[in-house]
């Protein structure tokens, strides 16, 4: 599916479903703004689009292709980036999936070619098919809407791991030992995931000797300036989540630890009490004649010494130990 949006700066209008035949005359207008949206497109009608702006053959290669980490690629006419949403199902096997975003960025149009629905694409589309609200500040601020929006729905899977982790930790007293590593395991491979899809992401916006990788709009660096904010704390949440995740399994297995040596310890303490008593009764045991063997109170003596010796022990161990 493609969708076509043309803003006309001279009518201040927006247009939709424009032909992809008519696209160079719509830019011949350097203050026009053509978006193209690819979603789920053929390699025939990739390789159309492709040929109507000359875009180079490793681009559309790499648009074919999931690529593993957000970046950006300078190929003088126009600048080629990758970047990754997020998917989260915390009922699924798979927590977080990434989705890919392919973007073209143009003198005066930008294409956006993805295999997956986007959410935040639907809402652009809803939005540009009625208001050039974003299209009429030029394509860096239409590429900054994009990469915003996306950046976005970060935020709600954040909150909720950290939601999750201090669920994790009131239950890591209470709930079984393999639900709880399993819980935690699962955690910490969604951080990391997280943590290498922001990371190359982080790293396109950012401003280098204040130069960015690509040309801005003066009007337009505060936008871009706050995208890096919003890139900024995601990247401290997830640094901030594993510290904590990391802290609360050491925790867990300190009290798994605590445990298994206090029921050691109960386990000691009762192997100890029995060794002098099974030698007590082993010893009147014995198949030869004892002095007293047949009077009723040595059975009495010998019953009393025992529980003397129990009680003696018992006392001692709760002092010492308790």
């Amino acid at each position: 599916m493609i969708k076509t949006y043309l803003y006309n700066h001279q009518t201040d209008t927006m247009h939709t479903n424009i032909s992809l035949k008519n696209s160079n005359r719509h830019l011949e207008d350097p203050d026009n703004l053509l978006w193209i949206d690819a979603y789920d497109v053929q390699s025939h009608e990739l390789h159309e689009i492709a040929g109507i702006f000359d875009f180079h053959p490793l681009a559309i290669e790499d648009c074919l292709h999931d690529s593993p980490r957000a970046k950006v690629d300078d190929y003088d006419a126009y600048k080629f980036f990758v970047f990754h949403a997020l998917r989260y199902n915390e009922e699924s096997d798979n927590e977080i999936t990434t989705l890919e975003l392919n973007v073209f960025l143009g003198p005066n149009y930008v294409v956006t070619i993805h295999k997956h629905k986007l959410r935040w694409l639907g809402q652009m589309d809803a939005i540009c098919s009625r208001s050039s609200r974003f299209m009429n500040q030029g394509a860096d601020f239409l590429l900054y809407a994009l990469a915003d929006g996306i950046t976005d729905e970060y935020f709600p899977v954040l909150d909720r791991i950290g939601i999750r982790i201090e669920e994790l930790e009131d239950e890591m007293y209470s709930e079984g030992v393999k639900e709880v590593t399993e819980e935690f395991l699962a955690l910490k491979r969604t951080i990391i995931l997280i943590r290498r899809v922001i990371l190359p992401q982080r790293r396109i916006f950012l401003n280098v000797n204040n130069k960015w990788k690509f040309d801005i709009k003066e009007e337009n660096v505060p936008f871009y300036t706050d995208l890096i904010d919003h890139l900024e704390r995601i990247v401290d949440s997830t640094e901030t989540f594993r510290d904590l995740v990391n802290s609360a399994l050491d925790t867990y297995y300190s009290i798994i630890s605590a445990k298994s040596t206090e029921k050691l310890n109960v386990l000691t303490i009762i192997s100890t009490v029995m060794l002098p008593l099974t030698f007590v009764t082993g010893f009147f045991g014995m198949n030869l004649p004892i002095p007293y063997a047949d009077s009723p109170w040595t059975t009495a003596g010998v019953s009393v010494l025992l529980v003397l010796i129990t009680f003696g022990m018992w006392h001692y161990f709760k002092n010492k130990l308790f």
